[in-house]
């Protein structure tokens, strides 16, 4: 027996630091809060289940024309540069893929990156500093706050979509950068974008705004809300996770060729993370053109969340949020929600449990997202499960009832 096997390494136990917060984590949350069960864990989703905790909105993964331009890049590849996008000659793949992009988004060019976390971070790490305030939405991604933190930047939130008081922010520290989402990624609300830039434009700020969830899905060829609005030469820059419509894994900036420049010398994430491998360009190649013409998808995508919103609002769900593919359903407190997964399970449907630190402490919620390729028939089944698990979830005690019950009276 080898001496590797015979004697079993004993792990070095953690400063208490960690422990305590470990322990408020696997304790006083999984154990006494949840009952011991963890709010992201679930079964495998059976046959036949209508599934929709992913981000695939347009149905991409497994589309033969994607697959086909993937294996045909791996079969012919003699060898990839796997090290930092700094280091590509002009004429590169990534570099024609990023022009590419860019002109789909009518963009004068692009930046892409390894996700869309690191594009928001090195972003705003590249646009701001020390003593620079950055005017957050409440509800604007994680990676928009990290970038925040990175930069030795003033973090200022103002209320979700309230123009009023991000204009109050405004007056008491001065121009910066305006951040938020087109679409936001918990309760499907947009972004009053017409009104940001003539914010943006009148205090001197600049505007970045987060497409993750509307690039591909909104706008013309599906170029996103800002191109719907015809705001794209007024905002500064947009960002995009593409591993949503764009079922892939990476992420894009649009910038200037000038900025591109600057941004590829200064920004961590990009200096220190690898550059995409070939069958990855392959794949957005060809999603850049199947999404172009994909309005078809885009139209049965909003379609059907017109119908489920509507449907859900008669059954006296508070979907009033948000008007879009995601749909979150709010019971508040985390073991209602964690009981509302359960229960919707039960029905054959899967959602996403969101909790702190995705959503506020006590605004835990389910959050359902479509995608185009659920039929009337799936549809159906998600509102019949809504309707049977009403009682058993004491939708009348959620804090978004209440909510609902409170804007009625006023």
């Amino acid at each position: 027996m080898s001496y590797a096997i015979a004697h079993h390494h004993v792990p070095t136990a953690l400063p208490d630091f960690v422990t305590r917060r470990m322990d408020l984590h696997h304790i006083t949350r999984i154990q006494q809060l949840l009952g011991g069960e963890h709010p992201h864990a679930w079964q495998p989703t059976p046959a036949g289940a209508v599934f929709l905790a992913g981000n695939d909105y347009l149905c991409l993964a497994g589309e033969p024309v994607l697959v086909g331009a993937q294996i045909a890049a791996l079969q012919h590849s003699a060898g990839e540069l796997l090290m930092s996008a700094v280091y590509l000659q002009e004429g590169s793949p990534q570099h024609r893929l990023e022009r590419k992009l860019a002109q789909f988004m009518g963009a004068e060019d692009g930046i892409l990156a390894q996700s869309g976390w690191a594009a928001n971070v090195g972003l705003v790490q590249t646009l701001t500093g020390p003593g620079i305030p950055v005017y957050l939405d409440m509800q604007a991604h994680a990676s928009l706050w990290e970038g925040v933190q990175s930069a030795g930047a003033i973090p200022v939130s103002f209320l979700h979509n309230d123009m009023e008081h991000l204009q109050k922010q405004l007056q008491r520290h001065g121009r910066g950068l305006i951040v938020v989402d087109a679409l936001y990624s918990t309760n499907g609300s947009l972004a009053p974008l017409a009104q940001l830039v003539e914010i943006a434009e009148r205090s001197g700020c600049m505007l970045l705004v987060d497409e993750s969830h509307s690039l591909g899905t909104h706008g013309p060829r599906g170029a996103g809300l800002v191109a719907a609005a015809g705001l794209s030469e007024r905002v500064h820059f947009r960002t995009a996770s593409l591993a949503k419509a764009f079922a892939g894994r990476a992420g894009f900036i649009t910038c200037s060729s000038h900025f591109k420049g600057y941004f590829l010398s200064e920004s961590r994430p990009a200096i220190f993370s690898s550059c995409l491998l070939g069958h990855e360009l392959a794949w957005f190649d060809a999603a850049i053109d199947f999404i172009a013409a994909a309005d078809d998808r885009r139209a049965a995508l909003h379609a059907g969340a017109r119908e489920l919103r509507d449907e859900l609002s008669a059954l006296g769900y508070n979907v009033s949020d948000g008007s879009e593919q995601i749909i979150a359903l709010e019971p508040g407190p985390e073991p209602k929600t964690l009981a509302l997964r359960k229960l919707l399970e039960r029905q054959g449907v899967y959602g996403a449990m969101f909790c702190a630190p995705a959503t506020p402490k006590n605004r835990s919620l389910v959050r359902l997202t479509l995608n185009s390729g659920l039929g009337r028939a799936e549809l159906a089944r998600i509102v019949h499960a809504c309707d049977e698990i009403r009682s058993e979830a004491d939708l009348d005690s959620w804090s978004s009832t209440r909510r609902l019950r409170k804007l009625a009276l006023v």
